[in-house]
């Protein structure tokens, strides 16, 4: 009964796109003068893991040869797909991040592939990291322009003490030899990552706070003894966990100032993938809204505890245990997944990893013939059109239309970023700019009277220059083929985006549009739109 109201759920959203019954006009104020928080440059980021290919979920094993030891690194759209990006964050590690042994000096396990083993960690072995493999990842990772965070195996050495929880000290003799012949090959390393999921009750397994305070000190000793004479030394993030606020704020405390870098987090807020609700919650604005509140109270928690520190979502698939087949490849998962990069961005966070490049049912890239899914080409767009100033965006709109407002990305002017949730309504939308008031970005709005007051007090959107005499906006709008919400091809201002003839990634171009020309946005679709001449001190 579920699957079948789920079917005739999609049925009627996809029937829909097509026939809008109603069109709601709503204007949005966007403050140019401050931004109200900071990404970092290089904001997306997406994660390689170690699965092998028979990790199953509901009888499904959607893994193939993805893993950071078996993935194809020559496969040409591969280097293709991270080049776009030309610095794309790319994180090494999951679940079996704590089993993988380095194949370099002593080590006190085998060094042999993962294989399942009854009573192991996540139902396997320890698995392997040969050195030749090190040196091919790295070389790609070079070519590619990749900003590298590496998960390192925080239970080395450690012993189980009871169900789920591990104790003794970290033996960090197996990590020190990695480090070092990284660094004696000189492969650049942004970061380096402590540990998955082993904070709070943690997943499969956990390691007191206090002991995993006091290993971080040691592993920031090592780093900057490694790194020494290194022109750059990489940033320490952890604990790479699913945020547990007492659990954070003792590892600060007990960690003390400058040794995290960075505290990760990770996100499946929609469940598991075989819940055949999956694409109603990614529909839902008000299911979405919740993740808001522990984005708040990450930041509030490093605020008043380790300043020094900045929040990333280190790890975020939507939906567990591989996410959702047809589901979470395709264009409907993009609701989800661009309106929290939108939300994480309101809170500081400064890099969002995505789970995963390529491997499982949410990777961004087709596990078998590496085509770009359509979360792929909405993470490249953010990429190149977000800055990473965002601004304090007012609006008279329904909670079904999202909106949120950066500094546009290596230019003077404002992105935009639209989602319409609604499978019923068409937004037609109007862009104002207000210098003259300070918007509060969570402030909630009295529409019968300070909107009102705020409106009549706004100037206009445009500033001065224009090309050829014409003010223009750039419009991406993003939708699926045919009307299918699940359809595995976005199409961008209509056209399918796939890859060329030649195997290249297709260019995103947009719509140059005049600025007087209305501003809509279709049921169920998205659209960034760019104003280049949008007069925005704070992003000059």
């Amino acid at each position: 009964m579920g699957v079948f109201c789920l079917s005739l759920f999609v049925l009627l959203s996809s029937l829909s796109l097509g026939f809008a019954q109603k069109v709601a006009y709503s204007t949005l104020i966007v403050d140019g003068t401050n931004t109200v928080a900071q990404t970092d440059d290089n904001f997306i980021c997406a994660t390689l893991d170690w699965w092998p290919p028979d990790k199953c979920d509901y009888n499904i094993c959607p893994w193939g040869y993805t893993s950071v030891i078996n993935l194809k690194l020559s496969h040409p759209v591969l280097g293709k797909a991270i080049q776009a990006f030309k610095s794309l964050r790319i994180r090494i590690g999951g679940s079996l991040q704590d089993q993988v042994v380095y194949d370099i000096g002593k080590s006190k396990y085998p060094c042999h592939p993962f294989r399942k083993e009854k009573g192991g960690l996540f139902g396997f072995s320890t698995g392997c990291l040969h050195m030749e493999r090190w040196d091919e990842l790295s070389l790609l990772f070079i070519r590619t322009g990749a900003l590298v965070t590496f998960g390192l195996n925080a239970l080395y050495g450690r012993h189980q003490i009871k169900k789920d929880v591990w104790g003794g000290d970290w033996d960090f003799s197996n990590a020190y030899e990695l480090i070092k012949y990284t660094v004696a090959k000189k492969y650049p390393i942004d970061a380096w990552e402590f540990g998955n999921e082993l904070s709070g009750s943690g997943i499969g397994a956990s390691v007191g706070v206090e002991q995993y305070g006091k290993d971080l000190v040691s592993l920031k000793a090592i780093i900057n003894e490694l790194y020494k004479n290194a022109r750059s030394k990489p940033s320490l993030v952890a604990p790479g966990g699913f945020f547990d606020q007492d659990w954070y704020k003792k590892l600060l405390q007990v960690s003390g100032s400058g040794v995290i870098n960075a505290m990760t987090h990770h996100i499946y807020n929609l469940g598991p993938g075989s819940d055949p609700n999956l694409v109603s919650k990614i529909l839902d604005p008000n299911y979405l809204s919740r993740m808001s509140k522990t984005f708040s109270n990450l930041i509030q928690t490093i605020q008043e505890n380790g300043p020094w520190a900045s929040p990333w979502v280190g790890e975020s698939g939507g939906a567990y245990n591989s996410g959702g087949q047809h589901v979470s490849d395709t264009f409907v998962n993009s609701f989800w997944y661009l309106d929290q990069l939108g939300m994480a961005s309101k809170y500081s966070t400064k890099v969002y990893c995505r789970q995963t490049l390529i491997g499982g049912n949410y990777g961004l890239l087709n596990t078998s013939t590496f085509e770009p899914n359509p979360d792929y080409y909405s993470a490249l767009l953010w990429h190149r059109l977000m800055g990473k100033g965002v601004l304090a965006i007012d609006s008279d709109a329904s909670s079904f239309l999202r909106y949120y407002a950066h500094c546009a990305k290596g230019r003077e002017g404002i992105t935009l970023l639209l989602i319409n949730f609604s499978n019923m309504t068409s937004f037609t939308i109007s862009v104002r700019n207000s210098k003259n008031y300070r918007l509060h970005i969570e402030q909630p709005i009295n529409r019968e009277s300070i909107f009102i007051r705020r409106l009549k007090r706004a100037a206009s959107f445009v500033g001065s220059g224009s090309l050829h005499g014409q003010l223009i906006r750039e419009e991406y709008h993003l939708t699926p083929k045919d009307g299918v919400l699940q359809s595995k091809i976005m199409l961008l201002n209509g056209t399918p985006l796939e890859l060329t003839k030649d195997g290249e990634i297709p260019d995103l171009k947009p719509d140059r549009v005049d600025v007087d020309t209305p501003l809509t946005i279709a049921p169920l679709s998205i659209k960034f739109v760019v104003f280049p001449n949008f007069d925005a001190p704070a992003c000059v």
